[in-house]
């Protein structure tokens, strides 16, 4: 399995002969222009996981891929959202509830979850959709979206969410402890200076069974 991060929460997966993005979001342009993607992954409707203003120019230009968002993307495509933007519109577009797989040959991918985190008591929940991708003979991935709340077995590798306004570095720890994935690299750190990001790297890889690989920078890293 081959890992690219491409800066924030987007996350290209190269494993099995298939070509997968997750979370092409608005905090780091290093996915736009991406072409030959057999599978894009949405986990919620929150404009750093989704851009509402590059993401339809990348369905355009991958046309031949499928596309699996967290449901209430399809409900409110084309329409406002405070705080997003207007989600946009997404050709044949695929969704999964918790619980369910869908299959790219030979990949599974499995829905995990179902709540972003709370950001605050007075901020309405919204969906989040994690996913576990395997393949036999691979690793097997997850990427949790926004949420320490869920967490599956059998994981090899992790996407760990470094910072957040609804993260806290001891949630993270026990997220990571309950996980127990040998391996990982951070994610959604967009917003964190170098400083923070290696306090964060140094807690997780010192008091959880997950070593962490910083993959800023790094091309197509192979786990």
């Amino acid at each position: 399995m081959k890992i690219t991060h491409l800066g924030h929460s987007a996350v290209l997966a190269e494993f099995a002969g298939r070509r997968i993005l997750i979370d092409p979001g608005n905090i780091d342009p290093q996915w736009h222009g991406l072409t030959g993607l057999d599978l894009i992954l949405v986990t919620h409707q929150h404009a750093d996981h989704l851009d509402p203003a590059e993401a339809p120019a990348l369905f355009a230009a991958n046309p031949q891929a499928r596309v699996i968002v967290e449901p209430s993307i399809v409900a409110l495509a084309g329409h406002e959202v405070p705080g997003v933007g207007v989600i946009p519109q997404i050709p044949d577009v695929e969704t999964l509830e918790p619980g369910e797989t869908a299959t790219l040959d030979p990949v599974t991918i499995t829905a995990v979850g179902g709540r972003h985190a709370v950001i605050h008591a007075d901020i309405p929940r919204i969906g989040n959709i994690g996913y576990l991708l395997a393949a036999d003979g691979e690793p097997t991935l997850f990427h949790p979206g926004d949420s320490y709340e869920f967490t599956p077995s059998e994981v090899d590798v992790l996407a760990f969410p470094t910072q957040a306004p609804w993260a806290a570095l001891k949630e993270g720890i026990d997220f990571a402890r309950a996980i127990g994935a040998p391996l990982g690299f951070p994610i959604h750190d967009g917003l964190l200076r170098d400083v923070g990001r290696t306090m964060v790297f140094g807690r997780i890889n010192a008091m959880t069974p997950t070593q962490l690989v910083d993959l800023r920078g790094a091309g197509a890293y192979e786990f």
